[in-house]
């Protein structure tokens, strides 16, 4: 394996944080606190993990290769859906941490109301950045492999 082969690893990530954020939901509907505590914490490393290896991989791109991102260029006609589910993906990327760390440190804290309230809003919108990551993944490098 080499750095070049971030991306999928990057996909990987995303994907086993999603599958996390699914369980810990399922087990806290069970109302089983341990086992969703443990899928939330395994959620957020799976997270911090890929933010690692997305800044290791784009830094090396950019001062080793001296390249900027990959662009999403053909087929011409998907690309506007492309870049909108990649715009809406970062953008939350972004706005999602403030808020996973407040529902983490709520819920460790014991803060269960409060976790509760941000929670509601922080769990789909993880899972919405955790799945496009998925899917921005398999559009950029399987299904419609770009030049570099």
């Amino acid at each position: 394996m080499t750095i070049l082969d971030l991306p999928a690893v990057n996909g990987s990530l995303n994907g086993l944080s999603a599958i996390f954020l699914t369980m810990g939901y399922v087990f806290i509907r069970q109302k089983n606190q341990k086992a969703h505590r443990n899928c939330m914490i395994a959620a957020f490393a799976t997270s911090t993990l890929f933010l690692a290896c997305y800044l290791t991989y784009h830094f090396y791109i950019a001062m080793v290769l001296h390249r900027g991102p990959t662009r999403f260029t053909d087929p011409a006609w998907f690309r506007p859906i492309y870049l909108t589910l990649l715009i809406s993906h970062t953008i939350l990327a972004v706005v999602i941490v403030p808020m996973i760390f407040m529902s983490l440190g709520r819920g460790l804290k014991g803060r269960y109301e409060l976790h509760k309230k941000i929670a509601r809003w922080t769990w789909p919108l993880w899972m919405y950045v955790s799945v496009t990551g998925v899917v921005i993944y398999f559009l950029l490098y399987q299904i419609f492999p770009q030049p570099q």
